[in-house]
């Protein structure tokens, strides 16, 4: 619980200040504190407290396949429920101008973005919202409730960025896609053991998600995408 206490807060927190309280560089700072917290708080309590020693994470009961098909399949439903729903219903105006404030209006940074958020940002949160959150849930409940929990409290982080750029209907649909994307990777994790199965399916739900922003962002397909 301590663990929990300790980290649970703490990206919210730094989200929170920099898009709604404080969008300067005293803002950009206390983020990136942070951001530092969220990598360094679970290595230490892990080598410190619990005593562990060092791996990384490697594929003892497989899994890459079940991290492709839970990938695909996420993938597969976002980009479907864009295209019959969720393309007349974002406000694109709106969506444009919040994100060019931040320069995603520029095509060249907007997919650098995405592949950070893919390569890096993907295996950074399987490093911390399962490897870490999950398991501390796991030692306080049963493992099916551990698996809603952790995806809870990931999906709560999640809505503080998001509402700074859509609305409160965006959010809470978008809440519920990326809870049930949650749910799969903190069940991946409890039957394999592993990251890299969450973070396979994981970079798969970032496509989606990149090639959705990009068609309402620049109105067209991206290059090379579905």
């Amino acid at each position: 619980m301590l663990a929990l206490l300790l980290l649970i807060p703490v990206p919210s927190l730094g989200a929170a200040v920099l898009l709604y309280w404080a969008p300067d560089a005293l803002g950009k700072v206390l983020y990136g504190v942070c951001k530092v917290w969220l990598l360094v708080l679970p290595i230490a309590w892990f080598l410190f407290v619990e005593r562990g020693k060092f791996s990384l994470s490697p594929l003892r009961k497989g899994g890459l396949m079940a991290g492709l098909v839970t990938g695909v399949a996420i993938a597969v439903i976002v980009l479907v429920f864009f295209a019959l729903v969720g393309r007349g219903w974002i406000d694109a105006e709106t969506f444009r101008s919040s994100l060019s404030d931040v320069g995603f209006g520029n095509k060249s940074f907007y997919l650098a973005s995405a592949v950070y958020v893919m390569l890096i940002n993907a295996a950074i949160e399987e490093y911390v919202w399962r490897w870490f959150v999950f398991r501390q849930c796991e030692r306080l409940m049963p493992g099916f409730l551990a698996v809603l929990v952790s995806a809870a409290l990931f999906t709560i982080h999640h809505v503080v960025s998001m509402r700074a750029y859509v609305g409160w209907d965006v959010t809470l649909v978008s809440s519920l896609g990326l809870m049930i994307g949650a749910m799969v990777w903190s069940t991946l994790y409890w039957r394999y053991r592993s990251i890299w199965p969450g973070y396979v399916s994981h970079i798969f739900a970032d496509i989606a998600v990149y090639i959705v922003g990009w068609q309402v962002m620049f109105g067209t397909a991206v290059p090379g995408a579905l």
